[in-house]
């Protein structure tokens, strides 16, 4: 592995062209891959820095390996279910000794790079700061992981990387990447004979030199692995006599064409005595003054088992296919986690385009018989704006690929002007294909991909971008019902939930709601404040099971049968199973769990009935804090004979009583007393501010929510002023 400096003339002159980068930070970012990947014996290692806007990791420096070919991977979004990613999100180490665990962690990036490697990162943080994220690429060890040795030194090397980065923002310098990635060249190449030499001394095939009279003058290493004789035994003999399983009559004219023409000639040939039944493929490559023989292993040929003479067309092997098959594989896997239209097409933007090596992406679909562009990404800005809302007459190959069902390629942008005369083009020079968007035999749009330089599209691409098509289109389908239904589930309930709460003398009532932030992001969650007569406030807060559409029409439902039987004076009790019962008779499927308080502002006096609902909280003056233990009875809608016991609770001025639903305090794998712990913590810390600032801090803490959240404050004023700090 070279160091970094020895080459700093080729580095510093490509950090000129990434803007925010100094020489003085490509150095560091240089001497650290450089010392992580001899550390731990790799081949290949770079650095990943956060970028301005924070959501992205963009590849910074890279070493070992040709950079065009890994350009999908330059770009990474913090977010995305990749090992770079997660290192950086969690702040520890994702270490990856072979194919198989890094397929059962992440197999969207096993798809994209379906290869035998290892690959280690560490994150590069000093304190709370986040830098990037330090990786090394390593032959594999399957069934064997990264020893402590190779762990630790890993970490030194991010270690010493984060100082010299948090000395270089102490110094001023920001230390966050913009554009392409620096390389780090390895040494110059080895030239002349030595060079040559070492080039075919790499390859699995036997490489042989002929003369124009057909004796060997040169062998190469593999050539007396696979032939089983040595260069003695070769060098100077004519090449049918030393391999007499190719003076076969059914080869002479593969070499008869070989030595009287140009063109290179390529057959299966069986070596019947070592090892018996053996098939090798060879290639001939003719030139003025000789012939290149290339011998390496092949698969027995699908014709007659026994004959010679044939010579038919190898079929892909596994490499091709496994390639094949990544396409297909990567981008099935991304959209399965792809929700909303929005997110499908980024999906295709970071897979698609890359794999097939695109630059122009654009995406339409069909709504009331016209196509409206629903994303571009690489067209001239407002190009794509005159083909917005063409209706499915005009005669435009992206109308036309949706209507016939049938996609079209075009090799140069001269053919797709022919094809089409008078068309609009962005560009003189490139090639475009456009895909019929078409699931389940319903059409959805059409998918246009842009190539910046002319290009063929073999049977094989073309099959394999249909099929493509055929899955967007079921994503994007898909995706548009579930926008259909969140928007229709969001305008339910906002519709439902209480826009102001009444404002009273002697008590304050704060609500706050919150969508999850994943899935369809509506819940069930409710909460209301009803005047209950005789100078009563009922306090009602309520968890409806599940999401969507269902969940919150059932939420309304259950918030108006509260309100109905609260205004009518029942006692809590009598609400509650009132409740239950009409939940029962509607028989939605769903239950809920529910908390309902009465309070008399007046003497702070209070009645509480519990369904199945987290325990409230009640902040004492004094900062005091703690659970109150209501009884209760189980969540609405199971038992029409459920029975909810009442319980008598007393809040003085300056008191705050919280009532919330479990999203506040559920997380998935951990124990939900912990999350109520913290929220009283938080409760008991919170200064004597007012109640909203109150409510603000209590939500503001919940990132990364898989559940809605609601929560309900209610605090009686005058009497005494409460403590300047709480105690928990």
């Amino acid at each position: 592995m070279p160091s970094p400096m020895a080459h700093a003339d080729c580095v510093m002159a490509r950090a000129d062209s990434v803007g925010a980068a100094t020489d003085a930070m490509v150095a560091v970012l240089a001497r650290a891959v450089v010392s992580a990947v001899e550390a731990v014996g790799g081949y290949a290692g770079g650095v990943y820095l956060r970028s301005r806007s924070g959501e992205l990791l963009l590849l910074a420096l890279f070493t070992g390996l040709p950079l065009p070919l890994f350009r999908p991977w330059w770009r990474m979004q913090v977010n995305r279910p990749y090992p770079v990613a997660e290192a950086y999100r969690s702040g520890q180490a994702v270490l990856l000794a072979d194919a198989e665990s890094a397929m059962s962690r992440f197999p969207q990036f096993v798809a994209g790079l379906p290869f035998p490697f290892a690959s280690l990162y560490e994150p590069v943080a000093s304190g709370p700061e986040r830098y990037g994220v330090l990786v090394v690429l390593r032959p594999a060890t399957p069934g064997v992981p990264v020893g402590a040795g190779d762990r630790k030194r890993l970490r030194q090397a991010a270690e010493e990387l984060a100082r010299e980065l948090s000395a270089l923002s102490a110094a001023g310098e920001p230390v966050v990447w913009e554009g392409d990635p620096v390389c780090v060249p390895g040494p110059a190449p080895q030239a002349g004979a030595a060079g040559a030499r070492g080039a075919v001394d790499r390859l699995a095939l036997a490489v042989l030199s002929l003369d124009r009279q057909g004796r060997i003058g040169f062998v190469n290493s593999a050539a007396e692995r696979l032939l089983g004789a040595g260069t003695g035994h070769l060098y100077g003999r004519l090449l049918w006599e030393a391999l007499p399983w190719l003076g076969q009559p059914a080869y002479d004219d593969h070499f008869r064409a070989v030595f009287m023409s140009s063109e290179p000639v390529h057959f299966s040939a069986r070596r019947v005595r070592h090892p018996p039944g053996e098939w090798l493929s060879v290639g001939l490559y003719p030139a003025a003054d000789g012939v290149t023989v290339t011998i390496g292993t092949a698969d027995p040929p699908a014709y007659a088992a026994g004959s010679a003479a044939a010579d038919p067309a190898a079929g892909p092997g596994p490499a091709e296919q496994a390639s094949a098959l990544y396409r297909p594989v990567a981008l099935a896997i991304a959209l399965t986690e792809a929700v909303t239209a929005r997110q499908v097409s980024a999906v295709v933007t970071e897979e698609l385009l890359p794999a097939f090596g695109g630059r122009q992406l654009a995406i339409y679909l069909l709504d009331q018989r016209h196509l409206h562009l629903a994303w571009e990404t690489g067209f001239p800005q407002g190009f794509l704006n005159r083909f917005d809302g063409v209706a499915l007459d005009v005669r435009l190959p992206g109308v036309e690929t949706l209507t016939t069902g049938r996609p079209l390629f075009f090799e140069s942008m001269q053919r797709l002007a022919a094809a089409y005369p008078g068309i609009p083009l962005d560009a003189d020079v490139g090639a475009r294909a456009f895909l019929p968007l078409i699931a389940s035999g319903r059409p959805v749009g059409s998918c246009i991909l842009g190539f910046d330089s002319p290009r063929g599209f073999s049977p094989e691409e073309r099959t394999v971008l249909t099929a493509l098509a055929g899955l967007i289109a079921q994503a994007l389908a898909r995706a548009r019902r579930y926008d259909s239904e969140a928007a229709l589930a969001h305008g339910l309930q906002s519709a439902l939930l209480p826009h102001r709460l009444p404002v009273r003398e002697h008590v304050e009532t704060v609500g706050r709601y919150l969508p999850g932030s994943a899935g369809m992001d509506v819940g069930g969650d409710w909460y209301d404040v009803v005047e209950a007569g005789s100078g009563r406030l009922a306090l009602v807060i309520g968890d409806v099971q599940g999401h969507g559409v269902a969940a919150a029409a059932t939420m309304g439902q259950l918030r108006s049968a509260v309100r109905a039987f609260a205004l009518a004076g029942s006692t809590p009790e009598q609400v509650v199973r009132g409740t239950n019962r009409l939940l029962i008779d509607l028989d939605p499927g769903q239950f809920a769990s529910c908390c309902y308080v009465v309070l008399d502002p007046a003497s702070g006096s209070g009645l509480a009935v519990r369904a199945g609902h987290p325990q409230p909280l009640l902040r004492r003056p004094d900062g005091r804090t703690e659970v109150l233990d209501l009884a209760g009875g189980v969540v609405l809608g199971v038992d029409p004979e459920a029975s909810y016991p009442v319980t008598e609770l007393r809040l003085v001025p300056g008191a705050v009583l919280a009532l919330y639903t479990d999203g506040l305090v559920e997380r998935p794998g951990v124990d939900i007393d912990e999350g109520v712990e913290r929220l009283r913590l938080a409760l008991a810390s919170a200064l004597p501010v007012p109640l909203t600032e109150t409510a603000d801090r209590l939500i503001g803490n919940a990132v990364d929510r898989p559940d809605d959240i609601a929560l309900l404050l209610a605090s009686l004023t005058g009497g005494p002023e409460p403590p300047a700090q709480g105690r928990s």
